[in-house]
């Protein structure tokens, strides 16, 4: 099979998804929340209203106020994009936009203030999506992780000309490269901007190549990144390891906290690196492995390892968006600024310290509540809170095998490595 083909059948992550749903409807829903984020884009401006913009490169970066309704919680669960099935989109059982207004640079600067002095921090969060995304798809993506992560920071969607076609990847990945620029004086801006106190970025796939080139050249036009440049979470990173290696070095030692998830089971980056050359690609290493282990240690970079989470994400490349845990977890890594720990400890653990605060006894259970489901399939976390999970949960006593494994429920079979 050719990797054209490979792709075509192995990406196609959004083929069966609506199209034009993007029309303002009435707020018609009381108890649906609202995201108000503003978007920058280099994509081309659509004559169709309900599409708004193409996945052609625009002449020039746009902006607009866009809101999104969120179905409450009785109808859609926590990772999920709740699509309608149906046009117009229904606010109390559907996403739907019910503001969409493309405005100027001006204007979006004034639209950024005004938004940043309501929030308790203020702070921002940058999304950068990744390949084979509409706009609509980018859109509502940063809406559920806005929502779903409980953050209080701005959000902010950057949104590149892709195409949202799993045949157009070597156009994607030029796009990124034409949007570089822009992203650069869009940080640039927020380096400024003495009422933001504090920036988050969260990119996902390709779009990682695009945010570290941005941060890139404005560490080299600037001499080093601003401190107020906090968390730079990347998210599966369709990006070179050797390349990312000179991306760092060139930042300079002080750089963000960077966060990275990974999945060695990602379909989508295994099909990435057959394109590129058979060069591992960021986001599927094993950071247990040499050199990784070592590399990631000595840039101070924190890495949480999904591979052993289950999501709905057929391709296993949408973790950190649909799994529930995860988007917790990075609501809480953005909110208290913990480093997130090393790998020899858990993700389960990850969680129970991210949602720990200042080790408040409430806290640390409501943690390892979170963590029971993963803690099934995590060996570290397994051991480090097996009694205290299956207290927690009403489950079986974690049992003691021949291999040393501790785990509720437990047995010998189950623990082989």
């Amino acid at each position: 099979m050719g990797v054209a083909l490979g792709l075509s059948l192995g990406l196609t992550a959004c083929a069966s998804r609506p199209t034009n749903v993007l029309l303002p409807v009435a707020d018609t829903s009381p108890s649906s929340s609202k995201v108000e984020m503003l978007v920058a884009t280099t994509r081309s401006r659509s004559a169709n209203p309900a599409e708004m913009y193409t996945g052609e490169r625009g002449l020039a970066p746009s902006f607009a106020d866009i809101t999104v309704s969120i179905p409450p919680a009785s109808v859609r669960k926590v990772g999920e994009v709740a699509w309608p099935k149906k046009l117009p989109s229904n606010p109390a059982t559907d996403f739907a936009v019910v503001r969409a207004e493309e405005i100027t640079p001006e204007t979006a600067k004034g639209w950024l203030s005004a938004a940043v002095r309501k929030s308790p921090d203020r702070s921002v969060l940058v999304f950068i999506h990744g390949f084979n995304n509409r706009f609509e798809d980018s859109l509502y993506r940063f809406a559920q992780i806005a929502k779903d992560t409980g953050t209080d920071s701005v959000p902010i969607l950057v949104t590149w000309p892709s195409r949202g076609s799993a045949l157009a990847y070597g156009y994607d990945r030029e796009s990124t490269n034409y949007t570089r620029n822009a992203l650069e004086l869009l940080f640039q801006y927020l380096a400024r901007d003495p009422d933001i106190k504090e920036v988050s970025i969260l990119a996902h796939s390709m779009g990682n190549w695009l945010a570290l080139e941005g941060l890139r050249q404005m560490a080299i036009r600037n001499g080093g990144l601003p401190a107020k440049f906090k968390n730079v979470m990347l998210a599966a990173p369709d990006v070179d390891v050797d390349v990312f290696r000179t991306q760092i070095a060139d930042m300079g030692k002080q750089h963000p906290q960077f966060t990275l998830f990974v999945s060695q089971d990602d379909r989508a980056l295994k099909v990435s690196r057959r394109v590129w050359g058979n060069i591992p690609r960021l986001g599927s290493i094993d950071p247990e492995q040499a050199p990784y282990k070592e590399e990631l240690a000595s840039n101070n970079i924190t890495v949480i390892d999904l591979t052993k989470v289950k999501s709905g994400d057929r391709l296993h490349h949408g973790k950190f968006a649909s799994s529930p845990q995860i988007v917790q977890l990075i609501g809480a890594r953005m909110a208290g600024g913990q480093t997130l720990t090393d790998n020899r400890i858990g993700l389960g653990d990850t969680i129970v310290q991210a949602t720990t605060g200042a080790a408040a006894a409430a806290g640390s259970a409501a943690g390892l509540v979170i963590a029971a489901p993963v803690a099934a399939v995590d060996q570290n976390s397994r051991e480090n809170y097996g009694d205290q999970i299956g207290a927690l949960t009403g489950s079986q006593t974690s049992q003691k095998t021949s291999a040393g494994c501790s785990a509720p429920t437990a047995s010998a079979k189950d623990c082989k490595k």
